[in-house]
């Protein structure tokens, strides 16, 4: 079984080795090309595999949860998503993306600590619909493990399978991650329009700065990473993105570099007073859950220095 805490906990340790952010962009300084023109031909070369952690667990009865499978562009994927509530009702949705080995899934129903609840529990208590994807090379799916490149296809396709339930509001999905997942989700960001907002939690802007931890392909070669890494493409978001982090412990170091170099208006960022790179997810949660189902997400610095 995969254990969501401990290992988003070994990415923090991870973001603390001293990372490239500073590097130059091996595309070219102050490029206007985007994230999908610069991946267009481009061959990624895998030469790492990341650990097996086996089948996803089965939801148990009664939980809100049911284990599907997605098609992506590997094959048939693994998917925790919330199951119909069968109020006759079209809810708002969210792509979430856990920490850690982030193209596997486990255990996403069981109470979690409150600092600490990489289940997000408060969007789903607040009738958000969620979907966990496991993505390519994770648990026992097809392909293999890329790193932050292919898996950003694999999202585009999980949401895809989202946005046609029943119950699902297509224009209302939303997507978030945290940690790796929440540098994932910037790199989604980048490619595609098609999200009412993007909550991206505690991500690094290169990726060299896990210490070789959740990459495969070669760490030395400088495009496969600049293609993995948010700093180099924030000019390509199109949709509204947040990123946010804790204050007392993690990956502000990182993110304070993809702020100063950002002049894109679509991508806000905020450090929350008071928590750190886990303690801030159940309440900014809870406070993105309320926004969302009363259909306005208005995020200020502000109220975020009043989370408890």
């Amino acid at each position: 079984m995969r254990t969501l805490c401990v290992l988003t906990g070994l990415v923090l340790v991870g973001c603390d080795v001293a990372g490239p952010a500073g590097s130059p962009n091996p595309f070219g300084e102050g490029t206007q090309q985007t994230l999908r023109e610069a991946k267009t031909g481009f061959v990624t070369q895998i030469v790492s595999a990341g650990e097996s952690y086996g089948p996803p667990d089965i939801p148990p009865p009664g939980c809100g949860f049911e284990l599907i499978q997605y098609n992506s562009p590997v094959g048939p994927l693994a998917a925790y998503v919330t199951t119909d509530p069968g109020d006759g009702v079209k809810h708002p949705a969210i792509v979430w993306i856990t920490g850690g080995d982030c193209n596997s899934i486990g255990d996403v129903w069981s109470p979690a600590e409150r600092t600490n609840d990489q289940t997000c529990s408060p969007m789903r208590r607040a009738g958000m619909v969620m979907m966990f994807p496991s993505l390519r090379g994770g648990n026992t799916n097809p392909g293999r493990r890329e790193g932050f490149y292919g898996e950003v296809d694999d999202i585009l396709a999980a949401t895809d399978y989202l946005a046609s339930l029943p119950y699902v509001d297509p224009g209302q999905i939303y997507l978030g991650g945290h940690s790796t997942g929440g540098t994932l989700v910037m790199l989604v960001g980048a490619c595609t329009d098609r999200y009412r907002g993007i909550f991206s939690l505690g991500p690094v802007a290169h990726v060299g700065e896990y210490g070789g931890d959740f990459v495969y392909c070669d760490p030395n070669d400088e495009k496969e990473m600049a293609l993995r890494s948010p700093i180099y493409w924030l000019h390509c978001v199109k949709s509204p993105m947040y990123v946010f982090e804790g204050a007392e412990q993690g990956n502000w170091h990182s993110i304070r570099q993809m702020s100063e170099a950002n002049t894109n208006p679509q991508i806000q960022f905020f450090r929350i007073p008071g928590h750190d790179h886990f303690s801030l997810i159940a309440p900014l949660t809870e406070m993105l859950a309320s926004q969302i189902v009363a259909g306005q997400v208005s995020i200020s610095q502000e109220r975020l220095n009043q989370l408890r």
